[in-house]
């Protein structure tokens, strides 16, 4: 038989053997999907949460602005009055309103909880605007200086444009981690890899029919979550060059695969495996951004999460489907996740045993 004939033979096998692996089937490719289901039903459509504000009684600067601002001003600030002064500063007080605002004489009061500090100094750079225009109009003079903002995306796009790629990468690094990982000490621990040594079937031959359907199911996994995410329901949009996703995932999962062999390669036993496994997805998940944006994070997590290939794989994908960014954008990417590849891969063969003597 031919090298390329047991390639071929030997991926068939192992592909219906994942098709025939129920348990399998669904933690590789179902739960993710689930995840991004759920996150698209609640966040899909959400856009900025509005500022809720408590009037003390009557508030001449507020009220003015509210009228002036019209329905502009009420996407995202929602006021509401009230009289029990001592209630207002309760409900701010447990984080049911964002803060409480009253007038004595000319002077506008905010009151805030330091507990959720986004929040409050959203308020109070708000109400100082508010104050600002107020003396303006009170002075009568045109300010010298104005300013205009402006969405860099498409107005049209949503939330689903940024978590699909994040939780896409998430996916994909669990099952090549955990899928090479205990494949290998299944493999050895069963003495499958020394009946495979001594095999017609070069051994190469049988590692890379194992990459070659990792790689397949990755596709598959990228395929599901483009089509659900383009629902109607989710709304996610692509354009431009979001086509180079393939070979991000590609390369992301050859990434992962390397780590995933050299933990089983180093591993004993499969406790073991799936031990340390876990400790290197789940902190990678959290600080490569799978779960939520680094860009708000402490400046020490987006240094650390460097360290991760998750970051580079979910950073590209989001470049390229979410930013609207062209090809060039993912090369640096996928170089390093080809880096990880070959140095995991390098170590790897170092630390690899055919058997637990």
């Amino acid at each position: 038989m031919s090298t390329y004939e047991s390639f071929k033979s030997l991926s068939r096998a192992m592909f219906l053997g994942f098709q025939r692996d129920r348990t399998a089937m669904f933690f590789t490719v179902l739960f993710p999907l689930m995840f991004l289901v759920v996150f698209g039903g609640i966040f899909g459509h959400q856009t900025t949460s509005k500022v809720e504000v408590r009037e003390i009684g009557r508030s001449s600067i507020l009220d003015q602005a509210v009228a002036q601002g019209g329905a502009e001003l009420g996407e995202f600030l929602k006021v509401t009055r009230t009289s029990d002064r001592a209630g207002a500063l309760r409900d701010v007080e447990k984080g049911d309103t964002d803060a409480a605002v009253e007038q004595r004489g000319n002077e506008l009061i905010v009151h805030y909880s330091a507990a959720d500090q986004v929040k409050s100094g959203t308020v109070r750079g708000l109400m100082n605007s508010i104050v600002q225009s107020a003396n303006i109009d009170a002075t009568g003079r045109a300010p010298a200086y104005t300013i205009s903002d402006q969405r860099v995306e498409d107005d049209s796009l949503g939330a689903i444009q940024f978590f699909t790629p994040s939780l896409l990468g998430w996916a994909l690094a669990s099952a090549g981690v955990f899928g090479a990982s205990q494949t290998l000490v299944s493999w050895r621990t069963k003495g499958i890899l020394r009946r495979l040594q001594l095999s017609p079937a070069p051994i190469p031959t049988v590692f890379a029919a194992r990459v070659a359907v990792s790689l397949a199911i990755a596709l598959v996994q990228f395929a599901l979550f483009v089509l659900v995410a383009q629902l109607p329901m989710f709304g996610l949009q692509l354009g431009g060059a979001w086509w180079m996703a393939i070979p991000m995932v590609l390369s992301g999962v050859l990434a992962f695969l390397s780590i995933g062999m050299l933990i089983g390669a180093w591993a004993k036993t499969q406790e073991t495996a799936q031990a340390v496994t876990q400790l290197v997805v789940l902190p990678m998940a959290f600080l490569g951004g799978s779960f939520f944006p680094l860009d708000a994070s402490p400046g020490w997590m987006r240094a650390v999460s460097y360290v991760f290939p998750l970051r580079y794989l979910n950073e590209g994908m989001l470049n390229v489907m979410g930013r609207g960014l062209g090809p060039a954008s993912a090369l640096p990417h996928i170089a390093v996740l080809l880096g990880v590849a070959v140095v995991g891969g390098l170590i790897a063969m170092r630390l690899f045993r055919w058997d637990d003597a």
